[in-house]
């Protein structure tokens, strides 16, 4: 996934093949259904949920002409609706098989 949007964030080719045919230009990734529906719609929070990183998510965001106050709404409302990332440098801690002795109590995330 993360290796596409690199690719989609450089290639202006590519840009262009993903705005006729989403899906198409998709295909030829190994991509789960999840992540296929989440580059097509476009679902920033599912995104960042299953792990992209955000500098690469956003360059996504801004091809869509997702401004940054909403690119940021849009993290957080992933979270509320799916859950901890899941993987990846944001990945958080004590969430499916990831250690939780470095988890931060959620009172002094607010304050990080």
């Amino acid at each position: 996934m993360q290796k596409f949007l690199f690719e989609l964030n450089r290639d202006r080719a590519l840009q262009a093949r993903y705005d006729e045919d989403r899906a198409a230009v998709l295909a030829p990734y190994d991509l789960t259904t999840e992540e296929t529906r989440a580059l097509v719609e476009p679902d920033i929070g599912l995104l960042f949920h299953l792990g992209v990183n955000g500098q690469i998510l956003m360059h996504f965001a801004a091809l869509h002409q997702i401004e940054w106050q909403d690119y940021l709404a849009r993290m957080r409302d992933g979270i509320e609706k799916y859950g901890p990332v899941r993987e990846g440098v944001y990945a958080v801690t004590g969430y499916e098989g990831v250690g939780a002795d470095s988890q931060i109590p959620p009172a002094k995330a607010d304050n990080q």
